[in-house]
């Protein structure tokens, strides 16, 4: 048996040793293999979650760039507009000389006939009307067309800066490893509170904050310029001072038009006077249809229409226009789309509804929704006009608008999408 066992080992030890060394090798080739294949996954893993720390990283970014802009945007340059809007609509649609002659008449009722006090009290009807109409839908239009402007702008410093620096992907992690954000200063924010375009313009630019807070601005040769920001985001007063006087005429026809039926001792309550309020609105619409806003809350600029065809028939030639053109171009297709045909009408109705609301608190115990003689009810709307135009942080209708799901949903888009339109 020992013998037979030397003489098969002599006979086939060499192919024994063969067939060991070639086992010994794979299972050695097939642990390197598995090895590698386990760092090759968690290298693949490791990817994985630096990839959605990323990615995570630019939502957070891109969403509390839009907050900032939505919120300098409030404390800024909507303020400014607002109070400009408010003291032009004082100087054009005055009521005090009409207000303070019936008051004559009333402590001295020999000073004025009958037919008199019903030509003031019918003066006052129309003008009352219009003003608070007047003031609400500019005030509703220009936070509108505000919102479109910063956040058009935003998205383009944003978009401007990284591209400026370098791409997102190349440019976060070494902003995560360095701990470096690009975000916005808070003490810088608080800074701005100027009711100027230039604050909101030297704020919405983008910063680079270090981890140790200290801010400093970077070289923005390739983004906007400042001029441009500045002249784009002025033109939101545009409404006040070029396209309020056409807007005061159609309102007031509109006004007459609805109210000319509208006796002093009429009974309004709170169903009659929501009513009257739309028939109004949707008078005025009807006068400048479609797209009635543009043409008052933009200048018909014979530039920007040029650089429309342009960029409809030949790219090559947008080049030759600068980004404050570009800007306007983007703005009024924006304001002119369905889309925002749709946010503003949602934005109406939600004011006036709103409006309703607190003229019944101005009514106090008369109780509006009873009813009331039109003649009673018109110093509630005279009044309830400059309230309107408060001050946007302690503005209930601006606040009735910014809530809105509808509204939110546009301006989302707008600041992450150049082509939400389409």
């Amino acid at each position: 048996m020992l013998s037979s066992l030397r003489d098969f080992w002599r006979r086939h030890k060499k192919k024994v040793f063969v067939s060991a060394g070639v086992l010994g090798s794979g299972y050695v080739l097939y642990k390197l293999y598995n090895a590698h294949r386990q760092r090759l996954d968690d290298l693949e893993r490791e990817l994985a979650n630096e990839r959605k720390r990323v990615d995570e990283f630019v939502k957070d970014q891109l969403q509390s760039h839009f907050e900032n802009i939505q919120r300098i945007a409030d404390t800024t340059t909507l303020p400014h507009a607002i109070q400009f809007l408010s003291s032009r609509i004082e100087e054009e649609l005055r009521l005090s000389h009409l207000t303070d002659r019936l008051m004559q008449g009333k402590g001295q009722p020999n000073n004025l006939t009958s037919s008199e006090k019903l030509e003031l009290w019918d003066k006052l009807k129309y003008l009352s009307f219009t003003r608070m109409v007047l003031s609400l839908w500019t005030m509703t239009l220009l936070s509108l067309y505000i919102r479109v402007q910063v956040n058009i702008l935003g998205r383009h410093l944003y978009i401007d800066t990284a591209r400026h620096i370098g791409s997102i992907h190349s440019l976060l992690p070494d902003l995560l490893v360095g701990e470096t954000v690009v975000s916005f200063s808070p003490t810088f924010l608080e800074g701005t509170r100027a009711n100027s375009f230039s604050g909101f313009s030297d704020t919405i630019s983008c910063l680079i904050i270090s981890s140790n807070g200290q801010a400093s601005r970077k070289d923005d040769g390739d983004l906007i310029d400042r001029d441009d920001q500045q002249k784009f985001l002025a033109c939101a007063d545009f409404l006040s001072t070029n396209g309020l006087s056409a807007l005061i005429s159609n309102m007031q026809a509109a006004v007459t038009d609805v109210i000319k039926g509208k006796q002093l001792r009429d009974f309004f309550d709170t169903t009659v006077l929501h009513e009257t309020i739309v028939q109004i609105l949707d008078t005025f619409k009807s006068i400048r249809s479609p797209h009635l806003w543009v043409d008052f809350l933009m200048p018909d600029d014979a530039h920007v229409r040029e650089l429309d065809a342009s960029s409809s028939s030949d790219e090559a030639g947008i080049s030759d226009f600068t980004k404050f053109d570009l800007l306007m171009l983007e703005t009024r297709a924006v304001i002119s789309s369905a889309k925002f045909t749709n946010v503003a009408e949602v934005a109406l109705k939600s004011v006036v509804n709103e409006l309703i609301k607190e003229i019944g608190i101005q009514c106090g115990e008369d109780n509006l929704s009873t009813g009331m003689p039109l003649a009673r009810l018109l110093a509630r709307v005279t009044h309830v006009g400059p309230i309107l135009l408060d001050e946007p942080s302690k503005n209930k209708f601006i606040e009735a608008i910014k809530n809105e799901p509808e509204v939110e949903m546009l301006f989302t888009a707008l600041y992450s999408n150049a082509d939400v339109l389409d």
